[in-house]
C-alpha cells in the first residue's frame, strides 16, 4: 500500500532556515534527507518525493458567485504550510510510521526551537474511490 509523508513548518521555520542557518547547518540538513531517501530507494518503498517552493508562491482558488478567485500566498491565517512529501509503498501503516519517524532526527541548530514542534502526517492513498471511505 502506499501512505504519502507529508512534512510540515511555519513560515518562521522557512525564513530561519534561509536566514540564520550556517552552511554547515544546511548541509546537515540536504545530508540527512538524502540518506533518508536514499534509504527508501535501496529499500525499494520509495515511490516520489517533493520539497515545495515557499508559501509566497502559492494560489488559492475558491468560488465567489460561480466565479473563481485567486488569492496568492502567502496567507496569514495559516500557521504551518506543507514543506514536502515523500510517497512510500511500504508493507504496512506501521511500516510507514517507522519510516517517518526517522524523520524526527532530522537536524536543526542547536539553540532555536525549529525541532520543539516537529512532527509529520502519515495518510494511506486511495487506489480507487471506494477506498476513500466516505
Amino acid at each position: 500500500m502506499k501512505y504519502m509523508i507529508m512534512m510540515f513548518g511555519s513560515q518562521k521555520d522557512l525564513d530561519s532556515i534561509g536566514g540564520t542557518w550556517s552552511a554547515e547547518d544546511i548541509t546537515a540538513l540536504h545530508e540527512f534527507m538524502a540518506k533518508w531517501n536514499n534509504d527508501l530507494v535501496e529499500s525499494g518503498e520509495f515511490v516520489d518525493a517533493q520539497g515545495l517552493t515557499q508559501p509566497a508562491h502559492a494560489r488559492r482558488i475558491s468560488l465567489r458567485d460561480g466565479a473563481p478567485v485567486v488569492t496568492d500566498g502567502p496567507y496569514a491565517e495559516t500557521q504551518e504550510v506543507l514543506v514536502g512529501y515523500t510517497t512510500v509503498d511500504c508493507a504496512s501503516y506501521d511500516r510507514a510510521t517507522e519510516i517517518a519517524a526517522k524523520l524526527a532526527d532530522t537536524p536543526y541548530p542547536e539553540g532555536t526551537d525549529l525541532g520543539r514542534d516537529w512532527y509529520v502526517d502519515i495518510r494511506p492513498c486511495a487506489d480507487s474511490f471506494e477506498e476513500l471511505e466516505l
